[in-house]
């Protein structure tokens, strides 16, 4: 299953596919599809690393699982697949967004552009069965995921980390905060986002870290064309 994952990130990762825990997640993996609608689509598993190499990487946006509704997940975390309407934690994000960075809230929210420029968004735990939220945790997932961020952790320098909420904010250990800059707030969960994440500004935070180290900013603006020509206007 990991055939299709950039050079990038295979030659770092090559010694994981070969460890037990791995061999018997590409198993259950494999039983799952064979019975049930798993997201995202088993060619989306690995996007959140084949659309941002090791190399590439700036920021790094940790989310929990996939989107499980039929449709949504595209292998990035917090975005979903063009067309389909903003789950409530990323119609959050996109709130906080135009507070922080006086953008039009996006119409579709595909964060490919995002990935493109060198943000990793990075679900640690990267498949789900189709309306069964949880269903593919402590299968093996979060093992391979905290490796990758240990492995960004120790190979490269100047990552802004933005932990969103408990869980992400439990990966602090695997990250050295001597080399890397954190970013950390409550979830943009509804349930949550009014007791700190509204108002926390982690885009524009990330950016004055990224000049302060002498990187090129993340343009955050994922306005379509229509409303990148209003504000133009």
């Amino acid at each position: 299953m990991y055939e299709n994952i950039i050079d990038s990130w295979k030659s770092h990762l090559k010694y994981e596919f070969e460890k037990d825990y791995f061999k018997k997640l590409a198993g259950f993996l494999m039983r799952e599809r064979n019975k049930y609608d798993v997201f995202p689509p088993e060619k989306q598993t690995f996007a959140a690393l084949n659309q941002t190499k090791i190399e590439e990487i700036k920021v790094v946006i940790i989310g929990q699982d996939p989107y499980h509704n039929i449709g949504q997940a595209n292998g990035l975390s917090f975005s979903v697949t063009q067309g389909v309407k903003l789950p409530p934690s990323l119609e959050n994000i996109f709130k906080e967004l135009q507070s922080d960075m006086a953008f039009e809230i996006p119409t579709s929210g595909n964060l490919e552009s995002w990935a493109k420029q060198g943000v990793l968004l990075l679900n640690a735990t990267l498949s789900v069965r189709a309306n069964k939220p949880g269903s593919h945790q402590k299968k093996g997932w979060e093992t391979f995921t905290d490796k990758i961020i240990t492995l960004i952790s120790e190979k490269c320098e100047h990552i802004v980390f933005i932990l969103w909420g408990n869980f992400a904010q439990q990966k602090v250990k695997l990250i050295d905060e001597k080399k890397h800059f954190i970013i950390r707030s409550v979830h943009p969960s509804p349930f949550s986002a009014r007791n700190g994440f509204f108002g926390s500004k982690p885009f524009s935070k990330c950016n004055e870290y990224l000049t302060s180290v002498s990187k090129e900013n993340i343009d955050w603006n994922l306005a379509d064309d229509c409303q990148q020509l209003s504000i133009l206007d």
